[in-house]
């Protein structure tokens, strides 16, 4: 399970805000945050395994991230990654709208996924377990696990209650949004998580942060983005008992015109 929170033009500051957990299995490989090597224009971190990545930007100020959508069916033989949607988006001249209407026909050869794509212009939310399949979404708050966009989950919407109010106050404290991602609470009797699970696995899973020693939450992140185009991206790691195992802040000026 994933899960974050995001802001499309809706702080006095910044064009747009994430604070986002990617939960994974701690022995699925991947590299930290960081500029990739040529020809790739993308900053992220790098699924190891598979070779896409979850969430990144790049020197354009594109950003995207991708979540997989829980229905409890296994993967598809053969499927694509889905990691590498994000990838592929980054290094596309195409406007986000044609990356989208691209897309569609051939979305269904993958596993479950939710996409969120941005660029200078406009946000977009993509998913082939939802219809239409894209939408272009409007200035607001947003959140998003692994279910549809804005699937009130009780995790979830502790999450964004706190990150609306960190809005509402105007901050810019980055500490606030990683300590709001750093929620290790169990939400009581949430239906959201899947029976047949373990108890303890259960109840580690219906908290915002995951804290399990085979799976969990394997990195939290936050984006600032200004309107000009300054950036503040910043990436703490952490290990199979939850501690802080490595960060990564990356600040870029606004792009020369």
């Amino acid at each position: 399970m994933c899960l974050l929170v995001l802001a499309w033009n809706a702080h006095p500051r910044y064009r747009l805000i994430v604070a986002a957990n990617r939960d994974e299995y701690h022995d699925r490989p991947a590299a930290p945050l960081a500029k990739w090597a040529a020809p790739d224009d993308i900053i992220a971190g790098k699924d190891l395994r598979a070779g896409g990545t979850w969430l990144g930007v790049n020197q354009r100020r594109r950003f995207g991230v991708i979540t997989n959508f829980r229905d409890m069916q296994r993967p598809q033989t053969g499927a694509p990654s889905r990691g590498e949607l994000i990838p592929t988006y980054l290094n596309s001249a195409d406007s986000t709208a044609a990356f989208v209407d691209s897309l569609a026909p051939q979305a269904a050869s993958y596993s479950g996924f939710n996409l969120l794509l941005a660029d200078g212009d406009a946000l977009w939310y993509a998913s082939n377990r939802a219809d239409p399949f894209a939408r272009r979404l409007e200035p607001g708050v947003h959140g998003l696990s692994n279910h549809t966009l804005d699937t009130p989950w009780p995790k979830l919407m502790r999450v964004r209650r706190r990150f609306e109010d960190w809005l509402s106050a105007s901050s810019s404290s980055t500490d606030s949004l990683f300590a709001t991602l750093n929620d290790r609470e169990p939400a009581p009797d949430d239906a959201s998580i899947p029976q047949g699970l373990p108890s303890e696995l259960k109840r580690a899973l219906s908290a915002p942060f995951v804290l399990s020693s085979e799976y969990g939450t394997r990195c939290s992140t936050v984006l600032l983005l200004e309107a000009s185009g300054a950036m503040y991206l910043a990436e703490r790691r952490f290990d199979a008992r939850g501690e802080l195992a490595g960060e990564t802040i990356i600040e870029l000026d606004p792009p020369r015109a």
